[in-house]
């Protein structure tokens, strides 16, 4: 296993940051470690990366000790930090050349990486010149420099257009394929797209921790989408027995939250038939992963 969490808990005096936090990541997925501000994910991606140590329990990366040998642990994983603290008087290609060489990557892994983050035309400028997306692209090279065995990225696409959000997302989800990515965002269609697991925190303890796919049957609730050939309104459909919630998407078309589709499906029917209206379209699809966040850290 790439990362290995174990009991582990994290005090700041009398706060408790992280409270006896279980986890396991393997080679080769890309995990969504998600949670609202203030719950532990940045706390936790510190100790991960030994740059803070943990109150109690025991922490692994590539079967290094985060406490025990931190020279080890730094040299196999590449660590994006929220802040990206980079030095702005340096030229691009200039810190990637003095990043790579603290690590004793190859000289050659400089232009690489700026090839593959796009670097390219502002490889000659200053840091400090850059806008935020491009800075977020310099520390993203910095932390694939000397091709770490484990990615972890603590809001990597903040600051990013809808180009660059692209781009970054694919070369995240290529690197992943080799190598173990912890990726921490609040863009959840972001998490959608690029990881196979997702691991939401709350208040310092994990409350869920499922594939993709799992997740969003946590919250019980289904969603019905039906469209008539007549109007009807919201009310109507909120006497019927089964139905938790209706949004109306237009006077035809609604999306109806149910904990039992089949029978809310048999009862729409049911009231199409007496209110003479025809069914033009009936489906149904899972909850979106950012009304199952809400849920779980409400």
């Amino acid at each position: 296993m790439s990362i290995s969490v174990t009991n582990l808990t994290k005090t700041y005096g009398t706060q408790k940051a992280l409270s006896n936090v279980s986890f396991t990541i393997d080679k080769g997925e890309i995990v969504g470690f998600l949670g609202p501000n203030g719950a532990g994910k940045s706390t936790m991606m510190k100790i991960l990366t030994g740059y803070l140590p943990q109150t109690e329990g025991t922490a692994n990366v590539s079967g290094f000790d985060v406490n025990a040998e931190p020279i080890q642990v730094k040299a196999t994983v590449g660590y994006l930090p929220e802040s990206n603290p980079l030095y702005t008087d340096m030229y691009v290609a200039e810190y990637l050349s003095f990043v790579a060489g603290t690590y004793g990557a190859p000289k050659s892994r400089v232009a690489d990486l700026i090839e593959m983050t796009g670097l390219t035309p502002e490889k000659h400028k200053k840091i400090g010149q850059l806008s935020k997306g491009f800075r977020q692209r310099v520390g993203l090279a910095a932390a694939l420099i000397h091709d770490p065995e484990v990615l972890i990225l603590d809001e990597p696409t903040t600051g990013l257009d809808p180009n660059q959000l692209v781009e970054i997302r694919n070369l995240i989800k290529k690197v992943g394929k080799e190598k173990t990515v912890m990726l921490s965002t609040h863009i959840m269609q972001e998490v959608e797209q690029l990881c196979d697991r997702v691991i939401i925190i709350n208040h310092g303890e994990i409350v869920a921790d499922k594939p993709i796919a799992e997740i969003k049957d946590l919250s019980g609730t289904k969603i019905i989408v039906i469209e008539f050939d007549k109007a009807v309104t919201a009310n109507q459909l909120k006497k019927i027995d089964g139905v938790r919630n209706v949004s109306a998407l237009s006077n035809v078309r609604f999306e109806i939250d149910t904990l039992n589709s089949a029978k809310t499906r048999q009862s729409l029917f049911q009231f199409a038939v007496e209110q003479h209206l025809s069914i033009i379209e009936i489906s149904e699809k899972a909850q979106n992963l950012e009304a199952i966040f809400r849920q779980l850290t409400h």
